[in-house]
């Protein structure tokens, strides 16, 4: 059992795709007691009725796409404790009491991706190396924020080395360590 020791507590969480960002950030969620943001691309194709890679597409050249997802989320995010998770959430979140960002290589990636949605491993490689140097191209232009550099986060894991699980316990270790909750 955890207890919040800071009430609002806000963790946000990043990583690219494949990293692990919602499994984490949803069982984070749930350990802490706390709710889960995670408004994505993928989401507003469901609201939208477009799929994600038209999505993907037309925010190339239209960044509505992502100020409608980052103002969304974080406007979510500051109703009360939770944890959000998403591609820029820990340079989006500037009331985040604690940042955490994931990363994989793009091999490991790529496996998890094909794992979850099928398909073709060199065409997801292919598909993901493609997405990821368009979010950083994106992000830098429209928010002058470079999503290679993980200095701002509080805590780097590689996601490779441990289970969802055992990365949610590393978090949880360090948030009591800092003294943000506290576990009975």
């Amino acid at each position: 059992m955890v207890i919040l020791l800071k009430e609002p507590l806000r963790v946000a969480l990043s990583g690219k795709s494949g990293c692990g960002n919602t499994t984490v950030s949803t069982l984070l969620a749930e350990r802490l007691g706390v709710s889960l943001v995670n408004y994505t691309f993928r989401s507003l194709a469901d609201e939208t009725g477009l799929s994600l890679g038209e999505i993907i597409e037309k925010a190339r050249t239209d960044f509505s796409f992502d100020r409608t997802v980052d103002t969304r989320q974080v406007e979510i995010a500051m109703r009360g404790s939770c944890v959000m998770g998403s591609r820029l959430a820990i340079w989006m979140l500037a009331a985040a009491d604690f940042r955490v960002y994931l990363y994989a290589d793009g091999e490991v990636r790529a496996r998890r991706i094909q794992m979850r949605e099928g398909g073709d491993r060199d065409t997801i490689r292919s598909f993901t190396s493609t997405r990821d140097s368009e979010d950083t191209r994106r992000y830098a232009e429209l928010y002058r924020i470079d999503n290679t550099d993980h200095s701002r986060a509080d805590m780097v894991v590689d996601t490779a080395r441990y289970l969802p699980p055992e990365i949610v316990e590393l978090i949880v270790a360090e948030l009591v360590r800092r003294g943000l909750v506290c576990e009975n």
